[in-house]
């Protein structure tokens, strides 16, 4: 697993879709293109990971420095399969210091690990289409039926 460092980089990933959601986390992914005759952004064709912990949501650098920490460990887990492209996982909003008031305990360890897992299960399902609706009735056959008695 390779690490994402530059800034063209992760706005290349943040720029793809948005595969999975949870209360805390983003999970953003960008396929690798070696087609183009530019120099590629990604160097090999592996699975690539970038974390982006915004000190909007993690005011103190030992919080922001944690979560990033418990995302590369997560990610790296023998559970974990990405595929092969390029990945950011964003936090998207922030742990409320009322209840995880340490930076470094326990508790805000196992509750981002927790929902870092849901997150990485969620983007290794198979996505389900997205249910049809049915045609919106107008036109003369819906007010034909109305008006007949």
């Amino acid at each position: 697993m390779q690490r994402l460092k530059t800034r063209a980089q992760f706005q290349a990933v943040l720029a793809g879709a948005t595969v999975a959601r949870t209360a805390h986390f983003a999970l953003h992914r960008c396929a690798l293109d070696f087609a183009s005759g530019a120099q590629p952004l990604f160097a090999s064709d592996d699975v690539w990971l970038g974390a982006m912990v915004p000190k909007r949501w993690a005011r103190r650098a030992v919080t922001r420095n944690a979560i990033k920490r418990q995302i590369y460990a997560v990610s790296a887990a023998p559970g974990v399969a990405l595929p092969r492209a390029a990945h950011v996982v964003r936090l998207r909003a922030g742990f409320d210091r009322k209840e995880f008031v340490s930076a470094t305990s326990d508790k805000l360890k196992s509750a981002v690990r927790a929902e870092l897992q849901q997150l990485l299960a969620r983007a290794a399902r198979p996505s389900a289409p997205a249910p049809r609706r049915a045609p919106a009735a107008s036109g003369p056959s819906s007010a034909s039926s109305s008006s007949s008695s």
